[in-house]
């Protein structure tokens, strides 16, 4: 049976798949046609190659509510929305054209102030405005282009035409959440993708790219893109887009001004940045002349922008164009300031300062929603008043425009047309609202071909919001005619520059490190639990005292033996998903997956595990997908100066951790047993009866685990590679001249190197432990601070 004979369009609402005649459009017909050849397993088979991919990727969205935030899995409504090439060329055009008279009155709002002064707009609908932002007057963007990078939101509306609901000019996210669509719709419908000619987004991309690398000038020059920090609703993305062009990631404390130059702390010292993609309102951007309550901004990136001295994606102050009173002013203002009317109609609006528009909203038949004029939430937002779906009953709407009418926008309530989207097996309408990117190119405006379309959970359009429930779907532009395979590759005849490596951030360097060390931390935590368990299965009374000798280690990581799979293994999975959250644009995306493939395995197991050979059998099963993680980033990861800090805090924490297990386990006075349980932990059984044939003695152990430098798990190992990789950082060794750290390096390496098993006693391993831990505090003092 096909699966669109039971479907339905709302009565009255245009659909995107259905004609008015009720026939599938002729854009639809492969599509459907598709979806009826596939059996219901055959379409839930596809449809979870789309949700695996996204899962394994890693992509989320952080919801709000409750006083919390937490990481929802991607909502994909997994069928595309289906456009036509000519009609998109039509949107284009006209969202061109807006982003022009958009430009054109920024920079006379920052500038000469023309529109208000003549009273074309109204001076409380921007002096009242919060978004407008005072100190940014007179301010002159070095490139003299205010906006770079917008978004639109459109509705088709009852008659069939697009509508412009809202400005995106402040941050606008969501365009890589967009790319990330394409590549996991393109999973679930791999076959009919192949055959339709569909308009490809990397272009886009890389054209954008393009255009900002050549603001940034020459080959030192760096770009970044400003983020709010991990706990912001879209940080994946801005994660993302910062691994896919290949821009830095970086937070307002990472940055800061000097003799009037945007500056961003690295490990290597101050380095210029010379293009800042901002991701974070405006006003939260300087504490010093805007939000003085901002934890999250620069002070003194104003001053910076006066200076010129650096270019910011879009400029700050932006976000006044946001607000939806001002869409009432647009197709006055269009004539003169771009020569020509609205090519897209905006929904209508009126402000209701104006009598003459507060008797038109008062005599309009139409339904009407009323809000705050300054506010930038959408019309079909859940908080707008819920009357807007009957109308406004004379007496509210007189009572509130008595009350108010200078602060109230009046806008038409918004009818969505509708999409199909596959619910239970089942195709459905769904309010539709498209997201359409432009970016300002060398050869102009440029439209993402596609884009991203929010979908409502119901027919109800209030739910169409992404922090309600609604989700998301890509959109396939399908040309008549064949499309070229673009790739973000530089077109032919722009140079290519080979980026300077490093400039890595100091708050990235020290999360990086602090994930190396959970990693290891976690590893050590495993190995030690398993060879309890393994022993506790076997226990006898000279297995008890053995038992014993294993509870100073317990203590000084804080492990609770009560416990199969401990809180502390936990805890510290978490700190290292935490760190990894901190540097998704440096962090492998696969190891990120890995990561937190063992948190899931461990949290669900933790309660299930039975102490003794149960246990052990499971700490095994994760001990394997550590050891994955490991290898991952071992082979995967380029040797930066990133993949340095990550290795040294492997190595120093394994040191920190082989030198306690050698004091405790070695130890004259540990019991029978605890030598052989050094070895297993230190995982060098074999190798140990190779070099050592069968006899175990606290010489061999020490030897082997302590003093061989071939031995990876030997603390002389890591002492060693601490060595190498300290002596690889800036400023370590300059020509001789030695820092504090790499100094105190090469005193432990010295130590180690020169000693033998009979004066490694166990104090001076408690000695070596304690001067290990200390390099975290010179590595602290000389780079992350």
């Amino acid at each position: 049976m096909s699966r669109t004979a039971s479907y339905r369009p709302l009565p009255g609402v245009p659909d995107e798949m259905v004609a008015p005649d009720g026939k599938v459009r002729p854009l639809w017909r492969r599509m459907v046609a598709h979806l009826d050849a596939l059996s219901e397993d055959g379409l839930s088979h596809n449809l979870s190659r789309a949700d695996r991919y996204l899962l394994d990727s890693g992509v989320f969205y952080r919801q709000y509510g409750g006083g919390e935030s937490v990481e929802r899995p991607w909502p994909l409504s997994h069928l595309p929305v289906l456009l036509a090439d000519d009609e998109w060329k039509e949107i284009g055009l006209a969202l061109r054209q807006r982003a022009d008279l958009l430009e054109a009155v920024m920079a006379d709002l920052y500038g000469p102030n023309e529109l208000v002064a003549s009273g074309r707009l109204p001076a409380a609908l921007v002096a009242g405005n919060p978004e407008w932002l005072r100190p940014m007057v007179g301010v002159r963007p070095r490139n003299g282009h205010f906006l770079h990078f917008l978004a639109f939101e459109l509705g088709r509306g009852p008659d069939g035409e697009w509508w412009v609901l809202a400005d995106r000019t402040q941050a606008p996210s969501g365009a890589g959440y967009a790319l990330e669509n394409r590549v996991a719709t393109t999973r679930a419908f791999s076959e009919l993708y192949a055959d339709e000619n569909v308009n490809r987004l990397a272009g886009f991309f890389r054209d954008f790219r393009d255009a900002l690398q050549a603001q940034a000038g020459d080959k030192d020059s760096r770009i970044a893109i400003l983020s709010p920090g991990p706990m912001n609703e879209t940080y994946f993305e801005h994660a993302y887009i910062a691994r896919y062009l290949g821009f830095a990631l970086l937070e307002g404390d990472d940055l800061c001004v000097a003799n009037n130059r945007l500056m961003v702390r690295t490990v290597q010292g101050m380095r210029p940045v010379d293009v800042l993609w901002r991701r974070l309102d405006g006003h939260y951007a300087d504490p010093l002349e805007l939000n003085p309550a901002s934890r999250i901004g620069t002070p003194g990136m104003v001053a910076a922008l006066r200076a010129g001295s650096v270019t910011m994606v879009n400029s700050l102050g932006s976000g006044v164009l946001e607000t939806r009173a001002l869409m009432a002013f647009l197709p006055q203002l269009a004539p003169e300031l771009v020569r020509a009317p609205l090519a897209m109609p905006n929904i209508a609006t009126w402000w209701c300062g104006n009598p003459a528009a507060r008797e038109a909203v008062r005599a309009s038949p139409r339904r009407m929603v009323l809000a705050d004029a300054l506010t930038t939430r959408l019309p079909f937002d859940p908080k707008d008043d819920p009357t807007r779906a009957v109308g406004l009953p004379a007496d509210v709407l007189d009572r509130r425009l008595a009350q108010g009418g200078g602060n109230l926008v009046a806008q038409e309530a918004v009818t969505l047309s509708t999409t199909p989207a596959l619910v239970d097996g089942k195709l459905v309408p769904r309010p539709m609202a498209l997201r359409v990117y432009l970016a300002r190119t060398a050869d102009g405006w440029a439209v993402m071909p596609g884009g991203f379309a929010r979908i409502g959970t119901g027919a109800d359009v209030s739910a169409i919001a992404m922090q309600e429930g609604g989700a998301a779907a890509d959109v396939w532009v399908v040309s008549k005619a064949s499309v070229p395979a673009i790739t973000m590759a530089r077109q032919a005849g722009v140079a290519d520059k080979r980026l300077v490596p490093g400039g890595l951030p100091a708050r990235a360097a020290d999360n990086l490190f602090w994930l190396g060390r959970y990693a290891e931390r976690a590893e050590g935590i495993v190995r030690l639990m398993r060879a309890y368990h393994t022993r506790l299965a076997e226990s006898d009374k000279a297995g008890a005292q053995l038992l014993a000798g294993f509870d100073p280690l317990f203590r000084q990581i804080g492990i609770d033996a009560r416990e199969p799979i401990p809180q502390r293994l936990l805890d510290n999975l978490s700190a290292a998903i935490r760190s990894a959250s901190s540097v998704r644009d440096r962090f492998s995306p696969d190891a990120w997956s890995a990561l937190h493939d063992i948190d899931r395995t461990a949290r669900a197991l933790a309660p299930k595990v039975a102490p003794g050979d149960d246990a052990a059998r499971t700490l095994s099963a994760l001990l394997r997908k550590l050891a994955g993680i490991s290898g991952l980033v071992h082979e995967n990861m380029y040797r930066f100066i990133d993949w340095r800090f990550l290795t040294i805090g492997r190595l120093h924490e394994r040191a920190m951790g082989t030198a306690a297990l050698l004091a405790v386990l070695c130890d004259p006075g540990a019991p029978e047993g605890a030598l052989e349980l050094a070895i297993e932990v230190g995982d060098s059984v074999l190798t140990h009866r190779r070099r050592f044939s069968f006899s175990v003695s606290r010489a061999t152990v020490i030897d082997l685990l302590g003093l061989d430098p071939l031995n990876p798990r030997a603390l002389r190992h890591q002492i060693d590679g601490l060595r190498e990789q300290v002596d690889m950082l800036p400023a370590a060794n300059d020509q001789g001249a030695l820092s504090p750290l790499a100094r105190e390096v090469l005193r432990l390496h010295a130590k180690l190197a020169t000693t033998d098993p009979d004066t490694l006693t166990t104090e001076t391993l408690w000695q070596v432990r304690g001067r290990i831990a200390m390099l975290s505090d010179l590595l602290t003092t000389s780079y992350f601070h």
